[in-house]
């Protein structure tokens, strides 16, 4: 991955295993989230950059696209109606917004109390927005990347084995500037980073002509 490669890349970073990350994306500019060493799940929020209540709203994203799925074309759905990005490239295809991001009290419950103390998403999430201004409060239901979610018929879902290989990506591309909040999920309870979390690759590219 280098600059000569891709004239257009203006940044890049390595986000460790475990950790947050965040950046505002000026419209147009598209983000490509790398699931480096695969498996990786990756939790997301979304916020106007203007207007920080507004914020990315999983339940209208889910009824304009009539699908469970975020998957190429997805637009994703700011709580007052308007678009805030769209998915433009998708190498795995398998991206979940409905099992919302772990924490320590969901870890304490779903997996035992010795748990409560490993470090979730959900703490990630309150140490990013902080240097935003933002509060816990402000967290709401969220993306989570190459995190394998299926559902039955009965409407019931767990979380999996995920697929995404080394390498996998998708691409979000900003329709509006965009606070784009990233926990790079440190679970290790259940299979959605393979029981092993591991860094992830962070590109952000101008839109062409730029």
């Amino acid at each position: 991955m280098t600059d000569s490669v891709t004239p257009d890349l203006t940044y890049a970073f390595d986000i460790p295993s475990e950790r947050p990350w965040s950046r505002v994306l000026k419209k147009g500019q598209t983000l490509r989230i790398i699931d480096s060493e695969g498996q990786q799940a990756v939790d997301a929020l979304l916020y106007c950059a203007d207007d920080l209540a507004e914020r990315y709203s999983s339940q209208d994203t889910l009824r304009v696209q009539g699908s469970a799925y975020i998957e190429l074309g997805t637009r994703l759905i700011s709580n007052k109606g308007r678009v805030m990005a769209s998915i433009t490239a998708d190498s795995c295809g398998q991206h979940d917004t409905s099992a919302g991001c772990c924490s320590c009290e969901s870890n304490a419950v779903r997996f035992g109390e010795p748990t409560k103390y490993q470090h979730a998403c959900r703490e990630n999430f309150i140490i990013e927005l902080s240097k935003h201004g933002l509060t816990k409060r402000d967290i709401v239901s969220n993306l989570n990347f190459f995190m394998n979610v299926p559902i039955d018929v009965n409407g019931n879902f767990t979380v999996v084995d995920g697929i995404s290989a080394p390498g996998n990506y998708v691409d979000i591309t900003a329709e509006i500037d965009v606070l784009f909040v990233i926990s790079n999920c440190p679970q290790v309870n259940n299979p959605c980073n393979g029981f092993n979390p591991t860094s992830i690759r962070v590109e952000i590219r101008d839109a062409p002509g730029l």
